[in-house]
This record gives C-alpha cells, structure tokens and sequence, in this order.
C-alpha cells in the first residue's frame, strides 16, 4: 500500500478508537457509585438486564448511544438521554428494547430523553417489530418540565404511540422494575402484558408524599402501588417475580411461543463475505475532506463477494448506482462519487458534487427499486448540488427535484450511511434524517452541516463585520482573525458526528466495518412490515 493509503488508515483508526474510548465512558451512565447503589437494591442496571434478556452471544444494535452528548452541563449531564435503546433478538426473534437507566438521575425524563423514547417506538412501528420496555423511571425531570410536556413530540405522544402500535397488532411487554409515577405508569399498562419485580417496582399516579400533601392521606408506597397492591388487589399488572432475572426469564418465555407473522418479502440468498478486506476501508477514505477517491472501492468493502451490478455507469458520473447483496439482502446503493469525472462533452465534473445528470439518473434508479421491491442504501459523502449560470440553465433545481421526489416518495425501506461529508440540500436528496430513513448512521468521519466549516466560518464572519460597521465600529485585522477563529471553532463543533448523535439527527456513529452489519440487521426488521404501492406524484420532466 502507498504512503496516503497508510496515513489515511492511521487517522482513520485513530478516529475509530476514539469512538470505542467514548463509548466505553457512555455505557457507565451515571458512574460506578450508581451502578453499585442498584447492586445493593438487588437490581441490575438497565444495560445488564437487556444483556441477559436478549439471546446468548447474538448482536445488539445500540439507537442513541451518545444522545446527550455535551448537552444539559448545568444539570450534571444526561448520558445516553438516561435509556438504553436498541434493536436485539430475544428467542430469535428479533424486537425492540427501550430501558430505562435509573443510575442517571433516577431515570428521570430530559427532552431528549422523550425523542429517544419516541425513536425506539417509530423503529417498532415503521417494522412491526415487538417492543420491550424496562421500566425504571423517576417520571419527568421537573426542572425542564416545559421542554418534555405538552407538546406533540413530547412525553404524552409516547402513550398516543401504545395505542397506535396495540391497533396495529405490534406486540408490547412491560416490565416494571424500579419507579413508575405519574403519567409515565401508563406506558406500561398500555401494553399488551405488564408484570412487576416485588419490594423494588412500584407504580402508581402520585408517591405517598404528593398523597398526603392532596388529600391528607398517610401510605407508603409499597402499599399505596407495589407488587402485592397491583397483583393481588388492583389488578392492575399481571404477574410480580422476587427478582429482575425472574421477571426477564419470563419475558423470554413468553417471546418463545409468539406465532409467525408476514414478511415484506425482500430477496435473501446466502450470505457471503465481500473478497476484498473490509478494513481497508480505513485507507481508501481520505483525511483531506475534498480529496478524490473511487466509492466502489469502498462499496466494494462491504458487499458480498465484492461484486454489484452499476445503473448508467458512463451517465451522470458523480452519483454512483448499483444493485448488490449485503448479507445475503439484495439491495440498491447511491453513493457519492467524489472521484473528479470527465463527461463525453469533454466537461469536468468535481466529486462530490450532484449534477443534473447525476440526479435524473439516481431518480430513475429509485424507481426501478421500488419497482422490483429492493431496499436502497444511500451513501452520503456530498458537498450538495451544482451552483452557477450554466447549472441553472441546465435545470439543476428540476432534476433535484426529480431526485427528492422519487426519493421521499420512495416506499421500500431506506438505510443511510454518513461517510464524510452531508452538506446542505445534498443531505436532503441523499436521504437524511428528514426522509424517514429506517435507519441513518455515521462514520467517526462524518460531517453534518448546512455548508462546510471553511465556507460557513467566512460567511458569519462577513456577517458579523458588516454588522459591527453598521454599528460604526472598526475592526482591525487582528480582531477579525480572532472572530473568525472564534466562529470557526464554534461551527466545527457543531459538524461533529458526535453533535448530530446527541441530537439524535443520526441513530448511531459505528465503526465502517460495522457498516455490513448495520445495514443487514436493518433490512431484517424491515422485513417483519409490509411496503406499500410506489406513487410518485407529479414530476417535472
């Protein structure tokens, strides 16, 4: 291998380790001191009771690992929005598990928290995959309570979200472990089966204190909502166990006698293994963020046998299209060719980059997916859509509007992986979190921006210095370096994989060889719903 291969493997990696580090440091929630406090209650922390109730040895797809990320310093942090999400198997089957993590702030409700909820429960919905909650929450975290309460996307939307998915015949098991209060006691009894874990699960409206203080009566809340009340009096969970091992041993049990339901029907050979070495993705992906590489090399890291089938590999060059097979799954990939191409008119085209061309092509191609049932990866490593007179006149605002079109229309399930760059409307067509992608995950390399750092940095900047003319005020050079560090430093921060994850603009950032895995267990929950007729409306020509 070169020299460039090797350097970019190395900052590569060095990125990848970072993300294994910070990973490490998330999974702890609120730190060892809490997790020992749960220990000595006889509970297992809500990353150990998803480990034991989920199948030996078999994949866990961490949603939402670095939600919270960087956000709510003034109230100590909320790591992983303060619940463990993702998508196990449990039997073999696979499911949905949201749990909460009562090591932070008792499990209490952050904003953020709330989305996070809500993702775990569109994922159940748009797969019709069967959902698990562990419950062990201290309800809505007071002080922010206006953040989390009353709006549509906030807390109340996940109980509208256990009717919806109760009609939709979307199996949902609760079990509470820990705290259950207030509104928050209705996830639970919302689902189709809720069972408790004695003398440490409770579940009731109001606590003893908030009893008293409104209608003066003295109870504690073993009494007032604890296992033996809603068992044996109220009626009110189904089963209690002596412990959160019991409780999970029987969640499992009832997982192995669930009846088979429809499949969507996506086409699955036998797996193979891509030929070409995965981890030499670490080297073929430059560290210079406008340098020109070959997606297929890439591509062909994670397809299997190494092999794919390009769509008008000489027309419309900076988009590359393809059928392939990953894990064995047929599917259809859009990837960013930031390779500088030359047309037959002798014009050059920068990598990157969507064209006119480039978007009537990849339209076309999402329609034949659709077509013939084949789910679509989309690979955004895009600066947006060309600019300028000769752009223009082409028609550029059509074509890409052809493209979102077919795209956001586009009814078999869509994956998104972020490689490098997601800028602006490039970002829209290539499928970003605005278009419901299934599952939309990012490279440590990401960067997730309406522009990039450099073009973004010098337009606040003459912003900025037109405002503080207007004002009177002179700025030396010196002063205008300085605020362009200033703002530099700012939005750089804000492209950070790592800002997107803890908004949850993204569902997770993985290591690229985890790229395969991603994808195939994606398609297998797509596989549990049904796709809907293709129609794509009316579409400029």
């Amino acid at each position: 291998m070169d020299l460039e291969f090797n350097r970019n493997e190395d900052q590569n990696k060095q990125l990848v380790h970072r993300l294994h580090v910070k990973s490490v440091t998330v999974k702890q929630g609120g730190g060892e001191k809490k997790i020992k406090e749960q220990h000595e209650k006889g509970k297992l922390t809500a990353r150990e009771r998803i480990q034991y109730l989920t199948d030996k040895d078999s994949e866990f797809l961490e949603i939402g690992l670095f939600v919270g990320e960087g956000m709510y310093k003034e109230q100590g942090g909320c790591p992983s929005g303060g619940v463990v999400t993702g998508i196990g198997y449990i039997q073999g089957r696979q499911c949905v598990v949201v749990a909460n993590d009562a090591t932070v702030k008792a499990g209490a409700w952050f904003p953020i928290t709330a989305k996070k909820n809500l993702r775990a429960q569109e994922i159940a919905m748009e797969n019709r995959l069967p959902i698990v909650y562990l419950v062990d929450s201290a309800g809505v975290f007071l002080p922010m309570q206006d953040e989390i309460f009353p709006d549509k996307e906030h807390f109340g939307r996940q109980f509208r979200n256990n009717a919806k998915m109760s009609a939709m015949g979307i199996i949902q098991i609760a079990a509470i472990m820990g705290s259950c209060v207030a509104g928050g006691a209705y996830l639970p009894i919302m689902s189709d089966e809720a069972m408790i874990v004695d003398k440490t699960g409770s579940i009731f409206l109001a606590g003893s204190y908030l009893v008293k203080a409104a209608i003066g009566e003295d109870i504690d809340n073993e009494t007032l909502g604890g296992a033996t009340t809603h068992c044996e009096i109220s009626g009110v969970t189904d089963n209690k166990f002596p412990s959160d091992q019991a409780c999970l041993d029987y969640i499992r049990s009832l997982f192995s006698k669930f009846g088979s339901t429809e499949k969507a029907g996506f086409d699955r050979t036998s797996p193979q293994k891509p030929k070409e070495k995965p981890e030499e993705m670490y080297g073929l992906l430059p560290n210079d963020r406008v340098k020109p590489y070959d997606v297929r090399e890439i591509v062909k890291r994670f397809v299997d046998n190494s092999e794919f089938d390009e769509y008008k590999e000489l027309y419309g060059q900076t988009l590359f299209c393809a059928t392939a097979r990953i894990d064995g799954w047929a599917v259809g990939i859009i990837a960013n060719q930031r390779k500088v191409v030359k047309t037959k008119k002798g014009e050059m085209q920068m990598g990157g980059v969507i064209y006119s061309d480039s978007a009537d092509k990849a339209a076309r191609f999402i329609m034949n997916c659709n077509q013939r049932k084949i789910p679509l990866v989309f690979i955004q490593d895009v600066s947006g859509f060309m600019v300028g007179s000769k752009a223009e006149h082409g028609g550029i605002i059509k074509d890409g509007a052809k493209m979102v079109n077919a795209m956001a229309n586009s009814t078999v399930p869509k994956f998104t992986v972020i490689t490098g760059n997601s800028y602006g409307a490039g970002n829209y067509a290539m499928c970003g979190k605005a278009y419901d992608p299934r599952l939309i995950v990012a490279w440590p390399t990401a960067q997730i921006a309406v522009m990039s750092g450099a073009s973004a940095a010098k337009t606040l900047l003459q912003i900025r210095v037109a405002s503080l003319k207007a004002q009177g005020k002179e700025i030396t050079k010196e002063e205008e370096a300085s605020l362009l560090k200033e703002i530099t430093d700012r939005y750089n921060e804000q492209l950070s994989p790592y800002y997107a994850a803890s908004r949850l603009w993204i569902d997770s950032i993985i290591d690229p060889i985890e790229t395969r895995k991603v994808i195939s267990m994606g398609i297998e929950a797509a596989n549990h719903g049904v796709v809907e007729k293709f129609n794509v409306g009316v579409i400029q020509v």
